[in-house]
This record gives C-alpha cells, sequence and structure tokens, in this order.
C-alpha cells in the first residue's frame, strides 16, 4: 500500500488518491467531461499499476504524473491525457516561476549593488537602499506576474529567450513610457500636483522650481523620461516678472537715496502702475522705449530732468545687473534640484531633459545663457551634471550664423559641451524636421528626450503636428545581432526571420496598448488630470 510520497523539493509527505482524481477529472472537464467517479476509477487504476506492477513503495510526484499520462492514453482518454499533459506544464512553470522569484528576491535582499546585476540595471536608482532595493522587489515580482498571466505566451518566450525585449515590462499594465511637457499651457493659472493647488508662478525662482515640480510629478504618472520643448519660452514670463519687481524696488531705492523720500517702494510702485496703465507696457528687460519715454516725462515733471535721468538710470542699472544674478541662481537650483529631488517612492530621480536656443527675446536668452552657464560650473563639488539632459535647437537665421541674434548662444552652447557633454544639438533644419517647422510657433520645433524620442508626425491629425503633449506609448526592441548570426551571411533569410520578428513586435505592442487604452484619467492624476 502507497501511504506517502516524494515531493518536488524532497519531502516526505502523506498520499492521497484523491488529489490524483481531482487532477484528472479537472482535465476532463475542459473537454466538457463531468463523470467524478470515472476520474475516481483511473486513479486508482493508477495507483494500482505503481503498487502492483511497479512494487514501488514511496513514488515521487513526477512518476505518478507520467503514470497518470499514460494510464489516460491507454484508457483511450486521449483529449484528457493532452489537457493533463498542458495542466502540468502550466503548474511546473508556475512552481519555476515562483522558485525563480524567491531566489530574485534572496539575491535583492542579500547581495550589494556591486555583486547584483539586477540592483545596477538602472543607473538612476541606487539598489542598495531601502526604497531601492523595495522597488526592485516590486519590479521583479512585476515583471515575472505580467510574464506568467498577462502577455500571451509566444511573447513572453521570445523576451526570455532575448530575440525580442519588451522595455520597463514591470509596468506593463500600468502606465505609458513619456511625455514632453508644455510649461507654458501648464503653468498658466497654476496646476495641481494632486496634493494642492500651486499658483501661476510670480518669480524666475518660482518658474524654475515649478518646472521641477511638473517634472518630478509626471515622472509618478509614467516609467520612461521626461522632456520639457520649450525651456526657454516658459520661463521667460518668470525673468520678464521678476525684473518689474526689481525695477520697481531699483527705482524705490532711488528715491529714498536721492530725494531723501520715506517709504520709496510704495511711491514707486505707484508711479509704475500709473505709467503703464497709460502707455500700455511696463518695465521690461532689453528697455522698452515708450514705457522709459513715458516714466521719464512722469518723473521729470516732480523731479526735474537732470534727476529724472538719475533716478531712471539707477534704477535700469541695479535691475539688469540682479536680474543676470536672479536668473543664474534660478538656473542653478534648478541643475541642482534635478539631481537631487526624489521621484518613485523616494530612490530615483526623475529621468529629465529640457529643449532650448531659438527665443530671441532679452529673457528667453538671459535663461539659456544662465542655464548654460550653470551647468558649465558644474555641481557642488565641480561634478558635471547627469540631469538635465540638454538639447540645443540649431536653426538658421535664429542662431546658427555669424549675426544670427543667438549665434552667441551657440557658442556658448559648444563651449559648455565641449566641457560637460551638454547640451546635445537637434537641427531643425534638417529636412525630417523642417517639413514641420513653422515660424513663430515652438510648439513645431523638433524637440528630443534623453532617450533620443522624436514626437512629432501625426498621421491621424496632420493639423496637430506638434512636440508639446506628445511622448510614446511603449516600445520593444528587436536583437538585430541575434538574427544576424542566425542568417550566417544569409541576407534573404535574415530579411525573412526580421519581418517575422516585426509582425511579433507588432502584435505585442497593440497587446500592450488595448492594456493602456483601459485605463481611466484617475490612474495618471497629473499627466491626465492637468492636460499634460
Amino acid at each position: 500500500m502507497i501511504t506517502t510520497i516524494q515531493k518536488r523539493d524532497g519531502r516526505i509527505v502523506e498520499f492521497k488518491i484523491e488529489k490524483i482524481a481531482d487532477a484528472i477529472f479537472k482535465a476532463a472537464q475542459a473537454n466538457g467531461g463531468n463523470d467524478y467517479e470515472e476520474a475516481e476509477d483511473i486513479a486508482k487504476q493508477v495507483v494500482a499499476y505503481i503498487e502492483e506492477d511497479e512494487q514501488i513503495q514511496v513514488p515521487t510526484v513526477e512518476h505518478v504524473q507520467d503514470v497518470v499520462e499514460r494510464t489516460l492514453i491507454k484508457t483511450g482518454h486521449a483529449r484528457t491525457a493532452k489537457d493533463y499533459i498542458l495542466y502540468r506544464a502550466h503548474r511546473s512553470r508556475v512552481r519555476e516561476m515562483n522558485s525563480q522569484l524567491m531566489k530574485t528576491m534572496e539575491d535583492l535582499t542579500f547581495k550589494d549593488a556591486k555583486d547584483n546585476d539586477l540592483k545596477r540595471e538602472n543607473a538612476n536608482i541606487n539598489g542598495d537602499t531601502a526604497m531601492g532595493t523595495m522597488l526592485k522587489y516590486g519590479s521583479e515580482a512585476a515583471k515575472q506576474f505580467y510574464e506568467m498571466y498577462i502577455i500571451k505566451p509566444e511573447f513572453s518566450q521570445a523576451h526570455r529567450d532575448g530575440d525580442i525585449h519588451i522595455h520597463d515590462m514591470d509596468f506593463y499594465t500600468l502606465t505609458t513610457t513619456c511625455c514632453q511637457i508644455d510649461i507654458v499651457k501648464l503653468f498658466k493659472d497654476g496646476f495641481n500636483t494632486g496634493h494642492g493647488h500651486l499658483r501661476e508662478p510670480k518669480d524666475i525662482a518660482s518658474y524654475a522650481a515649478l518646472a521641477c515640480i511638473a517634472i518630478q510629478s509626471n515622472q509618478n504618472d509614467q516609467h520612461g523620461g521626461q522632456s520639457i520643448p520649450n525651456f526657454e519660452y516658459g520661463l521667460a514670463p518668470g525673468v520678464a516678472k521678476t525684473y518689474r519687481r526689481l525695477y520697481q524696488q531699483n527705482l524705490g531705492r532711488a528715491l529714498e537715496l536721492e530725494l531723501g523720500v520715506e517709504e520709496g517702494d510704495q511711491l514707486a510702485q505707484e508711479l509704475v502702475q500709473q505709467v503703464e496703465e497709460r502707455c500700455g507696457q511696463g518695465p521690461k528687460l532689453g528697455g522698452s522705449e515708450p514705457y522709459i519715454t513715458a516714466e521719464r516725462k512722469e518723473l521729470e515733471s516732480r523731479y526735474g530732468a537732470d534727476m529724472a535721468e538719475k533716478l531712471q538710470q539707477f534704477a535700469l542699472r541695479r535691475a539688469e545687473k540682479e536680474i543676470e544674478r536672479c536668473t543664474f541662481q534660478a538656473m542653478e537650483a534648478l541643475i541642482h534640484n534635478l539631481n537631487t529631488m526624489h521621484s518613485r517612492a523616494g530612490a530615483q530621480i526623475p529621468f529629465s531633459s529640457i529643449n532650448y536656443g531659438t527665443d530671441t527675446s532679452p529673457e528667453g536668452r538671459l535663461v539659456m545663457k544662465s542655464v548654460l552657464l550653470a551647468t558649465e560650473a558644474g555641481l557642488g563639488n565641480g561634478e558635471t551634471p547627469i540631469f538635465p539632459i540638454q538639447i540645443f535647437k540649431v536653426k538658421e537665421g535664429v542662431n546658427y550664423n555669424p549675426g544670427d541674434p543667438n549665434y552667441d548662444l551657440f557658442k556658448l552652447a559648444c563651449r559648455v559641451s565641449a566641457k560637460r557633454l551638454f547640451p546635445n544639438f537637434s537641427f531643425i533644419d534638417a529636412p525630417y524636421n523642417l517639413q514641420y517647422y513653422k515660424p513663430g510657433h515652438p510648439e513645431t520645433e523638433i524637440a528630443y528626450m534623453g532617450c533620443r524620442t522624436r514626437v512629432i508626425g501625426n498621421v491621424y491629425d496632420p493639423a496637430r503636428e506638434v512636440v508639446n503633449g506628445r511622448g510614446n506609448l511603449s516600445f520593444t526592441s528587436i536583437n538585430l545581432p541575434r538574427l544576424a548570426l542566425l542568417s550566417n551571411h544569409n541576407i534573404d533569410l535574415f530579411f525573412d526571420q526580421l519581418d517575422r520578428k516585426i509582425d511579433l513586435v507588432i502584435a505585442q505592442l497593440l497587446e500592450r496598448f488595448e492594456i493602456q487604452a483601459s485605463k481611466k484619467v484617475r490612474n495618471y492624476p497629473f499627466l491626465m488630470e492637468q492636460g499634460v
């Protein structure tokens, strides 16, 4: 009599014939069978064969299953035998996956990053920290769950075999890859991070801080990189607002110093506002002739021509000096923040990119000059900042040739790139980029991300071929070197295999897209709810 059975892990446990009957019945049910007694009868035949013919007292689980398969075929239940074999293979795969997952968890727990590839696969995550390890726990468990239960077997098999690589598989059912964030639109009237509303910024320092927060917030909704395609256009209003405030403050100081006026700030505020309303514009970096002329007349009427010029020159000189310092500090803070602030459970800094180069306004030019100089200066110990990845947009007539308004910035960008590797360069005049370009529309200027994402084409609606709000859903790589090796110099075979792999990947990406398309706005509190 069989009373015990040996499990796969070597343990000896109590033998129960009903477990064999249950497995046979489940396989039979897959073919419309519902006779449990017949399943019990086959189970008894299995046991009798092992006991009497083989005379094995403590069989292994694997051996019992082998005998079940043979008995089903022998008794005329070939279809049930087939489903039993498939069920057995499925259970084996589940056990293998569980065993593999536990080994992965063990390595993540007890090995340092230097000894564990998984902890080092994302250079943007410190795998030795508590939060970094916790992220990897979730990541590896998610990958194996999707491989086992979500992704079609032919896709997961191709991924396991290395024929293809499904990027960011741990986010397969969760989100999309990346986005190009229109900060001009986002900053207007402020935005909500999901934890509170942030008002529209009023100072260049606030603009820079909110640019970082926008990148950080969107990074928590997506698994890829975050890019700002219109960096200088988005931050130029912050320079304008700050300059106006600095000019007004310095005019107030001049009134106090030169004329001994009490509460010069208040008097300057009233004067600037009054002149602004009269001429339709206020103090502006680089000069605003209508405003300067109108203000000069007002000052002359109050304090005389000599004093009016003195007051105005003091305010202009100090405001221009201070706006340069304020903007540089804001860009320096932006670079420091993007290399230190965390996203994703506090274990990863956002993968950020910024594009700039074509705004010819004094405010936009100062933003670009300042971010380049801050990049050249480096981080606290002079090291090269990893983020943001910077892309300088090159355009003839704007910055490429001597005499172009931003040519000096192009030269500065080349100098900084020679030292710091950034910025990289995007050429708007390349035919495949120029076809989209519309002068005066920054949203049609090609922008890139750190991963070299370039998204602007729109087959569905050619009238909306813009970079803002565009990004990647997901992507999968095909292992071309492997195809080449397998083709053994046969180019026809290579392209035949490539066609097959492309068809496979198209089907896999469509499967993933169907999952993504089923998500709700609430799944993306920043990306979707804020209109990013």
